[in-house]
């Protein structure tokens, strides 16, 4: 059976090595064909190397190294053109100075290769010589590969004068493209992030920007369609590993568990992909690990979030606009926004927005148990600095306590995580303890509902367990300093009573009234990292 290429973008080493390639052809036939200039923005991790490194090689005008895929007999000519394939992850940027030597010096490296002399600094000029150049010699239109285009921006994310500086380095680099246009065939950018056009590209303001299109959806990552195509004796190997009688039965059951970890990727609401890298690695170890995020969480994400700890809790079934995922500024950064390009975050619905000539709605929620149970880690980690091991204890604990219906159990241990929060961490906020459970919660495995509408309000979280509901209500109020017990006792049970009472009294637990399941009721108030008490009611 063909091999699986761990870590390799090249598509000639792919097919000339006998790796599993999933066919993209017919979309870069499309590319080639539809329009000019497009722009891209994917996950990290997620094919866009290799997409690149693809479309170079049609340009290449090598059509055997396509014998057997959908663009071989297409009809395409694979007439050779000349090509600059820039990797902007593989740019020093430390400095604009830096960037913009780096630059220059990697162009000047790629005409020499050409048998081309260039000379100068400034990189827009010295990249617009070398396109000239390349048409003058080939008599071809140059085609121009730009990946990992933001690199040099997201590097400096949280400095933003650095990262404005870079991104105007950037912005009259990429600004050359437009002046170029009879010397160019192709232009095709990716990156991550999908900063604003007037933002990095304003030269260039002719971009087709196809990451929602429906057209090319599928154009990275592995469809779900095709995972029995070009995985099939993979997976049999992983369900029959362990003894296990191969059957259709025990095949489809490992499927599902794959899918369940790695699949749900969607930019339109109705391709479902799987996450290559993740796929890749889980089949070649046969486990199923964080692989994807293992590599990497950008530590500005959880700094935003620490900062906006309410953006946490409102993650599942998100409903939100185009127009605003397409906004990204350094000088304004929104969680959301930027939790769906990074990858956190997909498109599970996609709806035409109620107004005729309005945008479409998107439903987005996390695509996966991989991300969703990772990040969950990651958010408890960096409120509580609790650490893995204490985690994975109290996720046995709490489990065996709501099991059993014993809150005051389930309290004690949160008592012993909240406390861990370091004091420059605490932010006296109800939505910071309310983030920090849900993802504790989430983290341990339990199915949660946050912000749950009801009758006359919204519950702050619903726990359904077996035969038992838990309805739970949050308050946090600023205790002033140097009070004895006696009154924080008292102000601990006058947040109690507004907890339950807005319970009560806004019918929190109707629609579960009648369902034969055990309601338990539960207040928590919260003084302070170490402050924390509950009331139960059932």
């Amino acid at each position: 059976m063909k091999k699986l290429p761990l870590g390799i973008q090249n598509f000639k080493e792919i097919i000339n090595g006998d790796y599993i390639y999933i066919d993209k052809t017919q979309y870069i036939y499309n590319l080639i064909n539809d329009y000019k200039y497009y722009f891209l923005s994917r996950p990290r991790r997620f094919g866009k190397s290799l997409l690149l490194d693809t479309v170079a090689e049609v340009f290449n005008g090598e059509r055997e190294l396509f014998k057997g895929l959908w663009i071989y007999n297409s009809g395409y000519a694979f007439k050779k053109h000349p090509v600059i394939k820039l990797d902007m992850s593989n740019i020093p940027n430390d400095t604009p100075d830096i960037l913009k030597y780096a630059i220059s010096e990697e162009l000047i490296f790629r005409a020499e290769k050409e048998d081309i002399t260039l000379t100068g600094n400034e990189p827009g000029i010295l990249f617009k010589r070398l396109i000239e150049s390349l048409y003058a010699k080939y008599g071809e239109r140059a085609v121009i590969l730009i990946d990992e285009y933001d690199k040099p921006i997201l590097d400096h994310i949280d400095d933003i004068n650095a990262a404005g500086a870079n991104r105007k380095v950037l912005n009259g680099f990429y600004g050359v493209l437009k002046s170029m246009d009879p010397y160019l065939r192709l232009v095709l950018i990716t990156g991550v992030t999908k900063f604003t056009k007037t933002s990095v590209f304003s030269g260039l303001n002719n971009l087709k920007d196809i990451t929602m299109s429906d057209g090319y959806a599928g154009i990275c990552g592995i469809p779900v369609n095709d995972l029995d195509m070009y995985f099939y004796d993979y997976i049999m190997q992983i369900s029959t590993s362990n003894g296990v009688k191969k059957n259709k039965k025990n095949y489809e059951s490992v499927k599902d568990e794959i899918l369940a970890w790695y699949d749900g990727y969607s930019w339109d609401g109705e391709s479902k992909l799987l996450n290559p890298f993740s796929l890749l690695n889980s089949l070649s170890d046969k486990k199923l690990k964080r692989y994807w995020y293992a590599t990497g969480t950008p530590s500005f994400l959880i700094n935003m979030i620490k900062k906006k700890p309410e953006s946490y809790l409102n993650l599942k079934n998100l409903e939100i606009t185009e127009d605003i995922l397409d906004t990204f500024e350094i000088e304004k950064i929104e969680p959301e926004p930027l939790l769906f390009q990074t990858g956190y975050l997909t498109v599970k619905v996609a709806a035409d927005s109620a107004f005729t000539a309005g945008p479409p709605v998107y439903t987005l929620d996390i695509p996966n148990y991989e991300v969703r149970d990772a990040f969950s880690m990651q958010i408890v980690s960096a409120f509580t600095e609790s650490g893995d091991v204490k985690a994975g204890q109290a996720k046995m604990q709490i489990g065996a306590a709501l099991e059993s219906g014993d809150l005051q159990k389930m309290l004690d241990i949160l008592r012993g995580l909240f406390a861990s929060i370091p004091y420059e961490l605490h932010v006296k906020d109800e939505a910071y303890y309310h983030s920090i459970f849900y993802a504790v919660m989430t983290l341990l495995g339990f199915d949660i509902d946050v912000e749950v509408s009801a009758s006359r309000g919204r519950v702050d979280a619903v726990l359904e367990l077996g035969d038992k509901v838990y309805i739970m209500e949050f308050k946090y109020k600023q205790c002033p300093s140097h009070i004895n017990e006696e009154e924080k006792k008292t102000i601990f049970n006058s947040v109690l009573d507004d907890a339950m009472n807005q319970i009560n009294s806004r019918g929190y637990c109707d629609k579960y009234i009648g369902s034969n399941k055990i309601i338990y009721k539960a207040a928590f108030a919260f003084l302070g990292r170490d402050s924390i008490e509950m009331r139960v009611e059932n």
